[in-house]
């Protein structure tokens, strides 16, 4: 047998949580009520001589870290991986499941939990038991038109983010998108094919409280119906300050949408022109892959500290107004509506969770890497720039940067947009240049590794 020799395997389960489940992702309380579509956890296996990691991608929300860890352990636990070997990405989709916050006594979640760790864990058992020999090809795609940056700046100089669809006041993005949809392709001997996608925008279109996969689902679905012998994993790449949200629409762009209890367009249709749309980008260049042989899997992952987003003393006894209405269910009470509400109240308990510290934060960058194809993963969410600076490390063919992946940590802006304004920096315990930080430290990283 040939040591370079790489083997591929792959797996897939179901990881519905049951009815009546809270779901997380708005400053509202949500229920599951029902299934539009699954929810999975997809796994990747590789293996090259003595060296063996598993890559997966869950539908949820996200996963704090210190769950992470736990499932984590049982992975490596009952597989034998090497903690740096399990790179575990969460898509952040917003009809999913629950945040396991630490205290919690609801025994939905608690029953939750103990399911997804078991699910996570079957799934790395099955992709390794899965592995068959494989040879890699990559390609480069674009998807427009469907993520759009979501901080304006309005005709009065502010920032908000989600102004508004058709808002007379906007006058221009903050920034500009990555449209780039990355695909690496693996050819397996007697098996079906694997193929994954990396394109960043927030799955955040579908709402209500029906679970789907959202937007991720549908490649994967599109992707796997279109070509026969195929199995898709779809990565979420750096989309903090991006999302499905067009303010200027077309004709015909509101099909299937509506306006949301937050001002922001949904509807599940949408999700599913989102899908086909980064499918038809994967589709224009599956046959026309480049080939190579990697000689190598390779991984790391490094913690680094991160400078805390503290408030000033002044601003606590607004914060805590704020806080308390909220935590009471008297929202109506302030003087703010729809996306303005939601940042003021997540920009007071950011202050209130931070009112005594710390001054940093420590948390796991994450890559792997398959020969000249390099998967990067950021414990939260981070501005597109974010992305965008990453995949500049030089020597690779492809870089795949991921968000929440082995921790979610929450939003990581750009330097500018803490003076700027706008929900993301408004909100994120993280203070002005940690997300310049992640973009020297993770070139670092995979120059390292390189």
């Amino acid at each position: 047998m040939d040591r370079n020799q790489l083997f591929v395997g792959f797996s897939r389960v179901n990881i519905n949580p049951e009815t009546g489940t809270l779901i997380s992702g708005y400053f509202i309380d949500r229920f599951v009520k029902g299934v539009l579509d699954d929810l999975e956890v997809n796994c990747v296996a590789f293996s090259i001589g003595d060296r063996k990691a598993v890559l997966m991608s869950i539908d949820h929300v996200g996963i704090y870290r210190d769950t992470m860890e736990y499932f984590i352990d049982s992975v490596c636990r009952e597989t034998g991986l090497e903690r740096e070997a399990v790179y575990i990405h969460v898509t952040h989709t917003h009809t999913s499941g629950p945040f396991f916050e630490p205290d919690t006594k609801d025994e939905k979640i608690i029953r939750y939990r103990a399911f997804l760790c078991g699910r996570i864990t079957d799934a790395a058992k099955f992709a390794l038991s899965d592995l068959k020999p494989a040879k890699m090809g990559t390609a480069k795609s674009q998807a427009p038109g469907i993520a759009f940056i979501r901080r304006y700046v309005m005709k009065d100089g502010s920032v908000k983010t989600n102004p508004g669809v058709n808002n007379p006041m906007i006058d221009h993005p903050v920034g500009i998108t990555d449209e780039e949809v990355s695909v690496v392709r693996f050819d397996r001997e007697g098996a079906e094919s694997v193929v994954i996608v990396n394109f960043g925008c927030h799955p955040d279109t579908v709402g209500g409280e029906l679970i789907s996969a959202d937007w991720p689902g549908f490649v994967r679905r599109t992707i796997e119906k279109t070509i026969d012998n195929t199995r898709c994993i779809m990565l979420n790449g750096a989309q903090g300050d991006v999302n499905h949200v067009n303010v200027h629409p077309g004709p015909g762009y509101m099909n299937d949408m509506f306006i949301d209890f937050d001002g922001v367009a949904r509807g599940y249709g949408h999700a599913r022109h989102m899908g086909r749309v980064v499918a038809g980008a994967v589709l224009s260049v599956y046959d026309k892959v480049e080939y190579e042989d990697p000689d190598s899997i390779r991984y790391l992952k490094r913690e680094v500290a991160i400078p805390s987003n503290l408030p000033k003393p002044e601003e606590l006894p607004e914060a805590r107004h704020i806080a308390e209405l909220h935590n009471e269910g008297r929202d109506a009470e302030l003087p703010y509506k729809e996306m303005e509400l939601t940042t003021r109240v997540a920009e007071a308990l950011r202050m209130l969770k931070l009112e005594h510290g710390p001054e940093t934060f420590r948390m796991p960058l994450t890559a792997l890497a398959v020969g000249r194809v390099a998967f990067f993963g950021v414990p939260g969410e981070p501005f597109n720039a974010v992305g965008r600076g990453l995949k500049k490390a030089e020597g690779w063919k492809v870089i795949m940067p991921t968000i929440n992946t082995n921790a979610k940590e929450g939003y990581f802006p750009m330097m500018d947009s803490y003076t700027e304004g706008g929900y993301e920096a408004r909100s994120s315990r993280y203070g002005a240049g940690a997300a310049e930080m992640i973009i020297e430290k993770g070139v670092e990283i995979l120059n390292e590794i390189k």
